[in-house]
């Protein structure tokens, strides 16, 4: 068996950008032909891929990107188990890659998008950092004029339409980031929402013992305030709390038509799970 050396382990990290122990064991594997280390490394590549794929990715960041006339845009979220690897040069350059290729072929389905050299390149980061990579969703928005706003940790990113005014858009979409309604319009609220909103009113203290009349009533105005409080229009603008965003709109002769925002991992339940655990775990996960 060849001796494996500490400059032939810095060549292949070098070329491979691995962690210096798997590059070890790749060379010692190989007898140390560094070019068939590299070739068990990238076969390697999807196994372990595979092998991470169970393991939540809730953190990560969001890109959008919007055409120079603000005829459309996209957003997109890539997730990684840990904020550390979020903020990794890779990562981020893998991210901004997923993002550019849903721009240009304006493509909404994640498996549509990542079927090519943009799930190698996901595998082959996975390898690099050693964690759950994955691109979790993919929207567009298109038609009248479309303006984008990101936050400065790129944890949050929002697409909003409105009938004209690319500043006025802007505007709303730092709004949108800032605020997160629910809804562009009341009218909007989906009907499951409202009546679970109801259920939760009902069950109040303060609607113990009062006649129907009157719990509806409380209801009603209740109910009208939650509306008001999610809905974009009827909040008021961040910038100019004197005016809501539906006034701000309308005096610049425009409307809001949508709005998309991502936040990273809102929806994702985490298991909690204390140090220990954790250590262990990935103790397990690297045999």
């Amino acid at each position: 068996m060849a001796a494996v050396s500490a400059s032939m382990v810095k060549e292949l990290r070098d070329r491979t950008s691995l962690g210096m122990m798997e590059c070890k064991k790749a060379l010692v594997e190989a007898d140390g032909d560094i070019e068939l280390a590299i070739e068990t490394l990238r076969k390697a590549s999807g196994l372990k891929a595979a092998k991470k794929a169970d393991r939540t990715a809730a953190e990560g960041v969001v890109v959008a990107r919007v055409a120079d006339d603000n005829a459309y845009g996209v957003v997109v979220e890539v997730n990684s188990e840990t904020d550390f690897a979020a903020r990794d040069e890779g990562f981020l350059a893998f991210a901004s890659s997923v993002a550019d290729k849903a721009f240009a072929d304006k493509q909404t389905s994640v498996e549509a998008l990542m079927d090519g050299d943009l799930e190698g390149a996901r595998e082959a980061l996975v390898q690099k950092i050693g964690e759950n990579i994955g691109v979790r969703r993919v929207a567009i928005v298109e038609g009248g004029v479309v303006a984008a706003y990101t936050h400065s940790n790129s944890r949050i990113s929002v697409l909003v339409q409105v009938s004209q005014g690319e500043e006025l858009a802007k505007d709303i979409a730092m709004h949108v980031a800032a605020v997160n309604p629910q809804v562009v319009k009341p009218e909007d609220m989906p009907e499951d929402v409202v009546a679970k909103e109801k259920e939760i009113i009902k069950a109040q203290p303060d609607m113990e013992g009062k006649p129907e009349a009157i719990v509806e009533k409380m209801m009603g105005g209740r109910i009208n305030k939650f509306l008001k409080e999610n809905s974009l229009v009827e909040q008021a603008f961040v910038k100019n709390p004197d005016l809501t965003v539906g006034q701000l709109a309308k005096e610049a002769g425009a409307e809001v038509q949508s709005f998309i925002r991502f936040e990273v991992g809102e929806g994702i339940e985490v298991e909690e799970m204390d140090f220990a655990a954790e250590v262990a775990a990935q103790v397990e996960a690297s045999k």
